[in-house]
């Protein structure tokens, strides 16, 4: 946190939650003060920070960001024996940088409104700071202490992702104003309704009730946005749209955008993985002797000993072709950066073990006996790495519906930084997965199903309506397919399963959905991928490969399947449609069934139906799977 030139300590996070809850434009809330992460120009890349290498999501953040992208860097961690030291060590200087939001405090005392400075003074407790607060110096209604202001619980927000304190004086004044009184804010009753809440002006006896500022009454009585990002200090030079009142804490005020990729090998060659796996540090050396003092270093700490069993001129014609390869896809504008799973689909459908390397390891085992004809192979993915970065993020509206590089539409993305990044924040995890890669020809002839031709056109009409809602251009945003709601329905019922049976946290497992028509640019694509992973250096402990043998995986997706049958919301699960009151992507699926926590699926919980997978109370022409073995 940062007041002045000097910067302390007020709190922890843990590295995912700096991608995932807390990211930098996020108000985080702390036991007794409300901060903001600041933007990147703000961070300290000096200290405690580690590039991390994969080249094809850098490659992907270029596309959207601009190629002066060059790192991908986690977020700064202090060592690990730093927390013995002093509070006032270099270490304590070593986190994410944070400032007071909102800028206005009440007293609960006497219940003074008003900004920070001067009316309120931070007390730190530098051993303590979870203690670090804000007090109300002198007031009027204490005698014993200062008492610890609390941060005011409104503030507006508009669809561009802007934010600000809530109009305080033009609110109560219904305009602008020369008054200068004080405001102070009191509260009717227990229950906390805006209706309860009066906002008085005591310089000129003005008050309103704070339900005024919300509904449609907000139209009428609320300012025009001003185009502020506190996290850039900064304003946009114009913005026209209505602010909205939202509450401090409102799970609208933040939602990332991020980007994944999964590191797959690229060659057999082993020397070609290594140097590949440790770019970061290899491909910074200019020549070869710089290479040979940097290998002479990194073993003396016992680093890189892969490497040292290679001669070092061959060592480094490698890393001058892998130059040369990057500068001239850095020259280009590469489409194939666009695309961030077909060249994982192509790896997980081939499972060449020849491939596979200490952070990517594949066995292919046969199908599970009875679904031969619906599977083509399963691939158990024993190692794997995801790096997953943060781009940009959305307030209001939920970037939950771009899921690939291209699809991110700018104009509701929010930048991390005033001018174009050098480097975006990211985080690896390691883990481990099963792919079931799905029989093209049975699937191919499911598609020609005249029930489903229906039900496609009925899935188009829903998936335009609701981007015409939300004034969002339908052509831009791609409807994702028949066999996409297909693939993203079994993975979330395989995923219950597996949560329900085998005593996984839902929230630690993921989907990866690989989808793709046989006419569309590349060929098809008909896969899942289920995995969970941990940012420990080992990874997870196999548990979830172990589910992946071909008797085991059976009995789970009879089971998956016979819970899909049937759902304990029936029959007004099995009868939604996204045309059924408030406008929606998904149709016989609730959270009874098929919807799963927003850290596990990669479309938030849209475009899935039980019926699609198994026949329902109220349809038996869809399925693709006709009958289930109980």
């Amino acid at each position: 946190m940062s007041q002045s030139n000097y910067k302390y300590r007020v709190g922890e996070l843990r590295p995912s939650q700096i991608l995932f809850s807390f990211g930098v434009g996020a108000v985080l809330d702390l036991p007794n003060l409300s901060v903001m992460v600041m933007g990147l120009e703000d961070w300290n890349t000096q200290q405690g920070v580690v590039e991390l290498g994969e080249q094809r999501l850098l490659a992907a953040i270029r596309r959207e960001l601009g190629q002066q992208v060059k790192k991908l860097l986690a977020p700064p961690i202090p060592a690990e024996d730093a927390s013995s030291g002093s509070p006032f060590d270099e270490y304590a200087r070593t986190g994410i940088p944070v400032a007071p939001f909102p800028g206005w405090m009440v007293c609960p005392k006497c219940r003074l409104l008003a900004p920070l400075y001067p009316y309120f003074q931070l007390k730190e407790n530098p051993y303590r700071p979870d203690q670090t607060r804000y007090v109300h110096l002198n007031c009027s209604k204490s005698q014993k202490k200062d008492p610890t202001a609390i941060p005011s619980r409104f503030l507006v927000s508009c669809d561009r992702g802007h934010l600000d304190d809530f109009p305080w004086l033009y609110f109560v004044h219904r305009g602008n104003t020369a008054c200068k009184g004080s405001i102070r804010l009191e509260e009717y009753g227990v229950s906390g309704s805006p209706s309860d809440i009066v906002v008085k002006c005591n310089g000129c006896n003005s008050e309103r009730r704070l339900s005024d500022a919300f509904g449609e009454l907000a139209k009428k009585n609320m300012p025009r946005c001003r185009g502020r990002h506190p996290h850039l200090r900064n304003f946009d030079e114009s913005c026209d749209e209505q602010m909205k009142t939202i509450l401090l804490g409102a799970s609208n005020s933040w939602f990332p955008i991020t980007l994944s990729a999964l590191s797959i090998p690229i060659t057999s060659n082993q020397l070609e993985q290594l140097v590949e796996q440790n770019w970061t540090v290899l491909g910074k050396t200019n020549n070869l002797n710089a290479l040979e003092v940097l290998l002479q270093a990194f073993s003396a700490i016992g680093q890189l000993q892969e490497l040292s069993k290679y001669k070092t001129d061959r060592i480094w014609s490698v890393i001058q072709q892998k130059q040369l390869q990057h500068q001239q896809q850095s020259n280009i504008d590469d489409e194939s950066a666009r695309d961030l799973k077909t060249p994982e689909w192509q790896v997980f459908s081939s499972a060449d073990p020849n491939l596979n390397t200490p952070d990517f390891q594949l066995r292919p085992v046969k199908p599970p006996s009875g679904y031969e004809n619906y599977f083509s192979q399963v691939v158990l993915v024993e190692r794997l790495r995801e790096v997953r970065a943060l781009i940009g993020f959305t307030r209001i509206q939920s970037p939950g519906d771009f899921i690939d590089s291209g699809e991110i539409l700018t104009e509701h993305r929010v930048a991390l930084s005033r001018s174009n990044p050098k480097w975006v924040p990211a985080s690896e995890v390691k883990g481990e997965g099963i792919f079931i890669q799905f029989q093209e020809t049975t699937l191919h002839q499911w598609e020609k199903n005249l029930k489903l031709q229906d039900y496609k056109l009925q899935a188009v009409d829903a998936h335009r309506n609701w981007c015409r809602v939300r004034s969002l251009d339908p052509d831009k945003i791609h409807f994702p397919g028949i066999r996409y709601i297909l693939l993203h329905s079994f993975a979330h019922a395989l995923m219950r399963q597996m949560a329900l049976e085998c005593g996984y946290n839902a929230a630690s497992l993921k989907e990866r959905i690989y989808s793709k028509r046989p006419e569309d640019e590349g060929g098809p694509m008909a896969g899942i991928l289920i995995y969970t992973a941990a940012p420990d250096s080992e990874g997870t402990l196999g548990g979830l490969v172990s589910l992946g043998e071909p008797k085991t995986l059976g009995y789970h997706i009879d089971q998956a399947l016979e819970q899909m049958r049937l759902c304990a919301s029936d029959p007004l699960c099995a009868e939604h449609t996204p045309f059924k009151g408030a406008t929606s992507l998904h149709w016989a699926a609730c959270h009874a069934c098929l919807f799963s926590p927003e850290t596990s699926c990669e479309r938030g919980n849209k475009y899935l139906d039980r019926a699609v997978l198994i026949s329902t109370v109220l349809t038996t022409d869809l399925a693709f799977f006709p009958e289930v073995k109980v």
